[in-house]
């Protein structure tokens, strides 16, 4: 899966649609005057480039010399995002209320204070509207001073008025700002480290988790410090791998959007998050029904104009939805169906390689290459391990140690005997280094270092005595990592029925739908 440029510029120029494109020239030729800028053929040269190439840039506009590029360059990006502006000026409602202050200041320095005022109070009704407490602030101060510097006779005791608004508006987003703040740790804690691995690792989580809380309780509440909230619990349950508290926030964070669907267009990449962590929580705990309830609903939103506002929405959908459905032919044992969904998921990925960051393709990677295991297709499995090891050093230290585990487990099936005791050695290394071995893990490295002088036909009895070994640790909390991502259990279970692992997962999905 490719990278994304590194010239700010040419990944601009690349993302706009052709109604942007269309917008800028007119903005352009407009505001110049002349058709032949040099921004303009500059901003034709990288469209027409597939990749940033300088030298090659050069060679496309003759009167450009390169001691001038940079300057034309930065001159170009200013005025491209300035276009954008004026064309999505009222897409959110964010750059409405920046827009409608923006005319109260020009207003109260024409020294027209009474039109500045009514202007500022429809901004605040707007912003008490949509939550944006931080676009009161703006408006509030700016009040204070047009009362404090000019006699506007608007009405008696305005300024105590004020003075408790500001206060009262200053702690809700203090309030909120420490709890996005505690949202934040946690969710970073999570992307290094995965779940939480031992007792050391949980106690580590729960005091940052309750010594933030504390300080950010908030009887009032909101919908921003109900959202973030939520989030808080969100991550707190899931580092834990506690699924029911994983599940009831992620809930709780959904549904805080269905009470108000106005806030589905103003805070659209929270609403597709939730969601996202919603059927990643049903998943985990197998709620098969439920998850695909959610997962119709979630596609729905994916096909509505509201996931086409922009890019950033779009590609957010596109992310989470497909990690869904990657999920869904996991737990239900459909591994032809997600083979079947490659090469339209390659064909996205391709198409948004300038926004994709590298968490996400590496969380592609790996859902892929376990569909291409559970299928047999070892070989491409260990293709797409190989981008996670090679490529992706460093990020998700969890999903780097069950790569590695994974890419040991296909030589393993391939019967590749001459490098699988170096593989166990350096996978077990790598694993112990990162502190992420479980008791199932441990087991399973000495099983197959042991198989090597396991005589044939004696090996599904061993495999029989290993199964009976691990099968009571698939119900502790933190062995369950052993599961969530990769399923060592029903692998074990399908050696010793003779059965792959996709037969043995479609097999538990059907009993349960029975029961």
């Amino acid at each position: 899966m490719p990278n994304r440029s590194s010239d700010i510029l040419f990944a601009l120029v690349k993302s706009l649609e052709k109604a942007e494109k269309r917008n800028f020239k007119l903005y352009i030729t407009r505001s110049s005057g002349k058709s032949d800028l040099k921004v303009v053929q500059l901003f034709d040269a990288l469209d027409k480039l597939d990749d940033y190439d300088e030298l090659l840039l050069l060679k496309k506009l003759k009167s450009v010399e390169k001691p001038q590029l940079a300057n034309l360059k930065s001159h170009l990006y200013k005025q491209i995002l300035s276009s954008l502006r004026l064309l999505k000026s009222t897409e959110s409602i964010d750059m409405q209320l920046h827009e409608q202050i923006d005319f109260a200041r020009i207003l109260y320095n024409k020294a027209l204070y009474h039109q500045s005022l009514k202007i500022l109070d429809k901004v605040k009704e707007l912003a008490y509207q949509h939550h944006q407490e931080s676009y009161i602030i703006q408006a509030i101060s700016l009040e204070k001073k047009i009362e404090s510097l000019h006699i506007t006779r608007s009405m008696q005791d305005r300024a105590a008025m004020l003075s408790k608004e500001a206060k009262r508006i200053n702690e809700k987003r203090r309030n909120i700002t420490r709890l996005s703040n505690l949202a934040m740790k946690l969710y970073s804690w999570y992307i290094k480290n995965g779940h939480a691995r031992n007792l050391a690792d949980e106690q580590e989580v729960i005091e940052q988790f309750r010594s933030n809380l504390e300080r950010a309780r908030n009887k009032e509440g909101g919908f921003y410090e109900d959202m973030y909230l939520y989030q808080c619990y969100t991550w707190y349950g899931f580092i834990r791998q506690d699924f029911l508290m994983y599940y009831r926030y992620t809930q709780k964070w959904v549904d805080l959007f269905e009470k108000e669907p106005v806030m589905k267009t103003i805070e659209p990449s929270h609403y597709i998050k939730g969601c996202h962590n919603l059927l990643n929580a049903l998943f985990d705990l197998k709620f098969y029904s439920k998850n695909y309830t959610v997962l119709k609903s979630f596609e729905a939103f994916a096909n509505s104009p509201a996931a086409r506002v922009n890019q950033n929405i779009e590609v957010y959908t596109f992310v989470y939805l497909h990690i869904a459905k990657l999920n869904r032919y996991i737990s239900t044992g459909s591994f032809y169906k997600g083979v079947a969904l490659v090469p339209e998921l390659e064909k996205k990925v391709e198409q948004y390689q300038y926004y994709l960051d590298p968490h996400r393709v590496l969380v592609f990677n790996y859902k892929i290459a376990t569909i291409y295991f559970a299928n047999e297709d070892y070989e491409t499995c260990i293709d797409y391990l190989r981008k996670i090891i090679n490529d992706q050093p460093g990020l998700r230290n969890d999903l780097q140690c069950y790569a590695r585990l994974l890419h040991l487990m296909a030589h393993y099936e391939l019967g590749n005997t001459e490098i699988i005791e170096s593989l166990i050695k350096s996978v077990y290394r790598f694993m112990a280094k990162m502190q992420n071995l479980t008791v199932t893990e441990e087991a399973m490295f000495k099983f197959l270092k042991n198989s090597f002088y396991t005589p044939h036909n004696k090996l599904q009895p061993a495999f029989k005595k290993f199964y009976e070994q691990i099968k009571h640790l698939e119900t502790n909390r933190f062995e369950t990592r052993a599961y969530a991502y990769l399923d060592i259990f029903s692998w074990v279970e399908g050696k010793v029925e003779g059965k792959t692992i996709g037969q043995i997962i479609k097999a538990k999905y059907l009993a349960s739908k029975r029961q």
